[in-house]
């Protein structure tokens, strides 16, 4: 079993890193009412000139859930960011899995055609963040393998 394919490798950690900055880099805008305001309007403004459709009307609530989303993902972006831990990955993998769900939930019943650039990049990163579980089931977090890891208890 290769090493690259477990979760402890440093590239499996530059993955986990890399998922951060996008993260950050796409919700920042949604941790405020007065940048998600800004965020909105791009968004919606792209979507009408591209011909994926628009986003619906500001409103109060979609504010106050896109600040909850954007506030929580932008803390969980930081810490992924500073340290990196193999179980961020798998956490963020589940999460993302989570998201794409309700985002095609979203695009099934007539959300912006949009959400589709989105729902690539979580379906890409989770797959990135989780297949290294899979692959590594029988290898601990440090690369060694299980009958080593038993052989110690």
């Amino acid at each position: 079993m290769s090493r690259l394919r477990t979760p402890a490798h440093p590239t499996y950690l530059g993955v986990v890193r890399a998922s951060a900055w996008y993260d950050l880099a796409v919700t920042a805008g949604f941790a405020t009412p007065w940048t998600y305001a800004l965020v909105h309007d791009a968004l919606s403004s792209c979507g009408s000139a591209l011909g994926l459709g628009a986003l619906p009307e500001l409103d109060l609530w979609q504010t106050l859930f896109a600040n909850l989303m954007g506030s929580v993902v932008v803390v969980w972006a930081v810490l992924r960011i500073v340290r990196p831990l193999p179980e961020h990955g798998l956490l963020d993998g589940i999460a993302r899995t989570l998201f794409a769900t309700w985002q095609a939930y979203a695009l099934v019943h007539g959300a912006s055609r949009l959400l589709w650039l989105f729902f690539g990049v979580e379906v890409a990163f989770g797959i990135l963040q989780l297949a290294p579980w899979r692959w590594g089931r029988n290898a601990d977090l440090v690369g060694n393998d299980a009958g080593t890891a038993d052989a110690r208890q």
